[in-house]
């Protein structure tokens, strides 16, 4: 399939589908968090389908690289928040598994656009495995 545009990228898609779980769950979180944790995880969130298209809509393959390495970030940072949330008792572990296993397939299919596009097979990011 020829890619027309970001909207096309699998990895953009996934990463609205993790926008949207995000989204939904941050709506349970106690009213107290409105400013500070779910403000952050949903900040953290959006900004992955974001920098896949602003990359996409980049001029050069570096400037894509760089923004396709922003939304890395961004992914990582969202997995931290959710084992935060966890700890914090906002979330069972039953979702912080659901929710890590698909910031896990974003970050896999994230590599794999990166490596398509530098021509060479990307170290992994590690598979995060909730803590107790």
């Amino acid at each position: 399939m020829q890619v027309k545009s970001y909207q096309d990228l699998i990895a953009w898609q996934k990463a609205i589908s993790l926008v949207t779980e995000v989204y939904t769950i941050t709506a349970q979180f106690p009213g107290h968090e409105v400013y500070g944790l779910t403000s952050q995880l949903r900040r953290a969130s959006v900004s992955i389908p974001s920098n896949i298209a602003e990359g996409h809509g980049r001029a050069t393959k570096g400037e894509y690289l760089q923004f396709l390495g922003h939304a890395r970030g961004s992914l990582c940072e969202v997995q931290t928040q959710i084992f935060i949330a966890r700890r914090l008792g906002y979330i069972s572990p039953e979702l912080e598994h659901n929710v890590i296993a698909t910031t896990d397939e974003v970050g896999r299919i994230l590599n794999g656009l990166v490596g398509s596009i530098q021509g060479k097979k990307l170290k992994p990011l590690a598979p995060i495995v909730p803590s107790p």
